[in-house]
């Protein structure tokens, strides 16, 4: 740091010493600010500045007579210390609060520290949270707010604290109650037509496999789109399902009706990734698949490995009523899911699940269309030749190899309600966009298709690639 210029990091260190009598009779109380740094509280004192409230109780338990207090304001803005991985909350003015008396560590007070942090109203959209620095966190620590009560007001925030160390007030991106219920408005009313989206998808794939009966690998391809657009349909139901009946069902229950909507939402990652395969069996390896009973150990694969998944967190009590709610502890919603005491269950087996899915997925469709343009180019796949009909096609299977679920990964930070309402309207339409993409794929030319296929079947695996 002295490197990198002595005078830059002095000037975002501020310190007040005092000594003060192990017999106080009274509480001190000192004022802080970003730029005159702390300083003793006259009784005359007004204006805007922080304050810091030290019980007598921490002054009892120590054993010398005199000990020094030490309070440091730092601009870690200009420090660049104190700056968590992936943070996205803001530091209320840049500024942390460091408190120590004595030389001892100082926790589990009956009477807490009390932080006022001065300052105006705050934006739409944010919620502050008190929190202390813990190095042990993570590999270079870490805010946490384990012991500390976060109390909002109109022009400061009281942060109460059961210990001493280095403290500061979070500014997090959060849903407020108006946008949390037009969230679960969009979401409903998109689940609903996309169940019946869904139904139409699966008559429609139906019918076309009745056409292509003599075809293998139209039958495959279309048994595994019935199969994910039947996740699909499982998974809005079943979120239906928790959206009605949640909060007002037995424990038991809504015990199930969790590890049902979590075996859904697996299904359909599950399905995903086997759509993937598939395309990349097609695309890039260029095989007919003449493996006995293919669709059928797909079928296995496809809905019996969340079984066990499911299983599994059901045996260690996973399931059961989560509450979204917001930092200052405002629910928003209940919900029949995995419990917050087992969330570490939840980045296993949906986050850490579809990340995977994900990264094989974007890498097949990139192949995939990667060959399409050489072949476009070439002139060795015919049809589909206006710009439209080509954007349409490459969009229904974007979202046919469950692109639109990564933008979960998104939903942190500034502009998370932007991206929250994106992930619920793709993500609720989803059965609609395969639908449109599959009757643009083989309704027009079904009869030219039918041919062209039995034709690519018997003579030329390049072609069969391109259909």
């Amino acid at each position: 740091l002295l490197q990198s210029g002595q005078q830059s990091w002095l000037a975002g260190l501020k310190t007040l010493l005092l000594n003060v009598s192990r017999a106080v009779t009274r509480d001190i109380l000192i004022t802080f600010s970003p730029t005159a740094g702390p300083s003793r509280l006259n009784t005359t004192e007004k204006g805007k500045a922080g304050k810091i409230h030290l019980p007598r109780e921490i002054f009892r338990s120590l054993s010398s007579q005199t000990v020094r207090v030490v309070v440091t304001v730092l601009n870690i803005e200009q420090l660049g210390m104190f700056k968590e991985v992936n943070q996205t909350a803001q530091v209320l003015d840049n500024t942390v609060v460091g408190i120590t008396v004595g030389e001892s560590s100082i926790s589990g007070l009956q009477e807490p520290v009390q932080l006022t942090f001065a300052h105006r109203e705050l934006p739409q959209g944010v919620t502050p949270q008190c929190v202390f620095w813990d190095p042990s966190k993570g590999q270079a620590g870490g805010w946490r707010s384990s012991g500390c009560v976060t109390q909002p007001g109109d022009n400061g925030t009281v942060c109460s604290c059961d210990h001493l160390t280095f403290f500061t007030l979070l500014l997090n991106p959060a849903l407020d109650g108006s946008t949390a219920k037009a969230l679960m408005a969009v979401a409903t009313a998109g689940c609903g037509v996309a169940m019946a989206f869904s139904i139409f998808t699966m008559a429609f794939c139906i019918f076309i496999r009745c056409r292509f009966r003599f075809e293998e690998t139209v039958r495959i391809n279309l048994g595994l789109h019935v199969n994910l657009v039947g996740s699909l349909f499982l998974l809005n139901l079943a979120f239906l399902l928790n959206s009605g009946l949640s909060g007002r069902t037995h424990p038991r229950t809504c015990g199930v009706l969790g590890g049902f909507t979590h075996y859904c939402l697996l299904c359909c990652f599950t399905w995903t990734a086997l759509e993937g395969c598939q395309l990349y069996l097609l695309f890039v390896k260029v095989l007919g698949i003449y493996i006995p009973r293919y669709l059928a150990k797909l079928c296995l694969l496809g809905w019996g490995f969340p079984v066990l998944v499911v299983g599994v967190a059901g045996v260690i009590g996973t399931y059961g009523e989560y509450s979204i709610q917001t930092l200052d502890h405002q629910v928003i919603a209940h919900l029949c899911w995995i419990t917050s005491k087992h969330l570490l269950v939840h980045y296993i087996t949906n986050c850490g699940y579809f990340g995977l899915i994900f990264l094989f997925n974007m890498a097949v469709f990139g192949v995939v269309t990667q060959k399409s343009c050489s072949l476009q180019g070439t002139g060795a796949v015919q049809g589909y030749h206006k710009p439209w009909k080509v954007a349409l096609v490459a969009a229904g299977l974007f979202c046919l190899l469950g692109a639109t679920w990564a933008l979960a990964f998104l939903t942190y930070g500034i502009s998370s309600t932007p991206v929250l309402y994106l992930f619920t309207i793709l993500n609720s339409l989803q059965g609609i966009f395969i639908f449109i993409w599959l009757v643009i794929l083989y309704y027009p030319k079904t009869k030219q298709t039918s041919s062209s296929l039995s034709y690519i079947i018997r003579h030329d695996k390049t072609t069969t690639a391109s259909q």
